[in-house]
Order: C-alpha cells, then structure tokens, then sequence
C-alpha cells in the first residue's frame, strides 16, 4: 500500500519549507492485516502471554521489574549517547559511591523516575496529554540548561536532519507549535479507541508521537516510555518489564527508515510489522533473563545448603536480600543476623569463595560486595 496521505501531509510553511501535520488516527484506508502481519500479532501476544506467565513464578518479581526497569532507563538514555551502566545505577540507589560516575547518570535516574511516577500513574488511570507532560517535566529534572522547556509543549519550530543542516535541507520538519494541541488531544482520544488489539494501537500511538514530536528535546524517551506504560495500563503486562530500547538501537536505521516512511508513503504496515518484531525479540529475552534469574537463584541457594553448614541459615538470609539491592557490606550482614562483625565477615567469605560475590572497591577497608552473576543478567 502506498498512499502519501495516508498519515499526513506536508503544508507549506511562510519560512519556504514544508512542515508534515499527521492525519489522525486509525489510520484511513483502515490497516491491511496480511497473513504477515497477523503472524507477528499472534506471536507477540503469545510471546507476551509466556512472559507474563514466567514473572508471576518469580519469587522476587518486584525486584526483577525494578532491575527491568534499570536495564530499560539505561538503554533508552543510551540511545541518544548518553552512557552508563545498571551497575552504576544500582549502586548509586543504594547510597554507595560511584567510582568514575558518568555525567549522564543523572539524565538515566531521571528516566527511571519518570518510568517509576509514570507506572503509578497508569494504575489509577488512563494515560493523558497532562501525565505525557510530566514525564517529560521529569526527564529534565535538575538539567538547568532546559529546565525553562520542561513539560512544555515547544514553541517554536524544530526539524531533523544532519549535524548542522537547515529546516529547508531537513530529513523532517514536524507540525508547527500551534497544531500541537490539537494533535495532542487527538492522539489522546485515540488511546480510548478499543477498535484495534492493543499492540497495533501501542505501535501506532508510539510512531504517531514521535511524528508530533511536540517537546523541544526528549521526545524519543518520552515516546519510549508511553509503550511500556501502555502495555500495562492496557493489561497485556502486569508489571512494567518489556524493554524495546534495546531493539530499537540494535536496529536504529530500520527504526526511523520506518517512521519516515509511514510519512513519505503511508507504510503503517511496514512500521507495525518492524514494532511487533520488536515486542516479540525483547519478550522472549525478558522471559529468557526471567528464568536464567530463578536458575541462578536456585543454585545459589543450594550452593549455601550444601557448603555454609551452621551458617546456611543466614547465608540464605542474605542470599534473598541480594535480589533487592545486589549490592551489600559486612555491616549489613551484621544488622541482618545479628552476627558479630568478625562472624559477619567469616560468612562474607564464603560467600566470596563460592563465587557468589565478589569484592567491588579493591580497598582494604570500607569493603563493598558485588552479586555479579545477577547484575550481569541485565547488563
């Protein structure tokens, strides 16, 4: 199918260049469900379904969606080049120093924030243009050079193209800042629309923001962050634990080559079918990284029974209590069990040689311990 209109058009502006005002959705004619295209849905869903199914056997599936979310913030910021690790963001939660800290971490714990509000949010109710601007709002939080744009619709005209090109050699040129609002609103009203199974409405939505592209910075994350908190609020996921950023910068070029061409040619089909692969690679990785994390747990724990003798009991305490915050000191073994520091660092030990931690800070005093192979899981 190839009609330009499809999805919009592009309006000549007084400036000389052309600004592409989206048509509403769904889009018109209606989306050709070919044998392709139904597969993928069928699959995803499915795929979906298998992972829900694999975090509700999990004895810790808040601290698996809270490590989830983690591995989503820094992958999200990671695409627009800004750099960290879920180690240095696990630490920096706990309150340990980050050795060598990035200068985007800051930009990565405001994601995770916003993915944190964003998901409370979505539990009491629908998603809507003022939460779309809070989260953006949280994003810049604390960032004072665009503190003055946070959670405010842009004013002024913005494009796409190479490092230092003009709006008339633009890749892309958005809808003016007075049409936002009302794209807004219809993008809202279109979330209510039950018409269409929910992954097509959450691929459609997701492309359909990012053409508005209505903030003056940081629509990616924002768009990024509207499909995780879809899914949920639409009841395909309980917990918040997909993670498309990875996909989407694994496979950057096909990512945008489909957005622009959903406004060049009207190819909806070509971008949902690109979504769905997307949703279908990353749950069965979430579903993989759910199961390797109960695997490893149960060999832990039977590595304490079987080698901790008179201290297994609190060795499983502290197992238990890495799955929350991966992380810990000899102190923490002491306020755990109540051991003395000298036995709390006779226990550290063995944990340290069965290879279930490791020593972090390569200091002699002030020692940190690393839960390595679960950390791992989700870097």
């Amino acid at each position: 199918m190839n009609n330009a209109s499809r999805a919009g058009q592009y309006i000549r502006q007084p400036g000389g260049y052309s600004a592409f005002i989206p048509a509403p959705l769904p889009p018109q004619p209606p989306i050709n469900f070919d044998a392709e295209l139904l597969n993928l849905l069928s699959k995803a869903d499915r795929a979906l379904a298998v992972l829900h199914g694999a975090i509700q056997t999990l004895p810790h599936a808040d601290d698996f969606m809270a490590m989830c979310m983690r591995r989503e913030a820094v992958l999200s910021c990671r695409i627009d080049g800004v750099e960290s690790r879920v180690d240095d963001l696990v630490r920096h939660e706990a309150g340990f120093a980050v050795e060598d800290e990035p200068a985007g971490l800051k930009e990565v714990l405001n994601y995770l924030q916003a993915m944190r509000e964003g998901d409370a949010a979505v539990v009491k109710g629908p998603v809507t243009i003022a939460m779309i601007r809070q989260l953006h709002r949280l994003l810049l939080h604390g960032m004072d050079e665009q503190q003055n744009s946070a959670g405010e619709l842009r004013l002024q005209q913005t494009w796409i193209g190479s490092p230092g090109c003009s709006i008339v050699e633009a890749m892309f040129v958005p809808a003016p800042p007075r049409h936002l609002n009302d794209l807004l609103r219809l993008l809202q009203g279109f979330l209510y629309d039950e018409s269409l199974p929910v992954l097509i409405q959450v691929g459609l939505a997701h492309a359909q923001f990012e053409t508005i592209h209505p903030f003056l910075s940081k629509n990616g994350r924002v768009g990024r962050l509207l499909i995780g908190l879809l899914l949920h609020q639409k009841d395909l996921l309980q917990l918040p634990v997909l993670t498309l950023s990875d996909y989407f910068r694994e496979h950057r070029q096909a990512y945008y080559g489909h957005l622009q061409r959903i406004r060049e040619t009207g190819d909806w089909e070509g971008w949902l079918k690109f979504f769905l692969s997307g949703v279908l690679q990353s749950s069965r990785h979430v579903t993989e990284t759910a199961i390797s994390s109960m695997a490893l747990r149960e060999l832990h724990r039977e590595s304490i029974i079987d080698e901790f003798g008179r201290v297994a009991a609190n060795g499983m305490k502290v197992l238990e209590s890495l799955y929350q915050r991966p992380f810990i000191r000899v102190q923490d073994l002491v306020d755990m069990s109540g051991l003395t520091f000298q036995a709390s660092n006779n226990l550290m030990n063995k944990f340290i040689a069965h290879g279930i931690l490791s020593e972090a800070t390569g200091q002699a005093r002030n020692r940190l311990f690393r839960y390595d192979a679960y950390i791992e899981l989700f870097e």
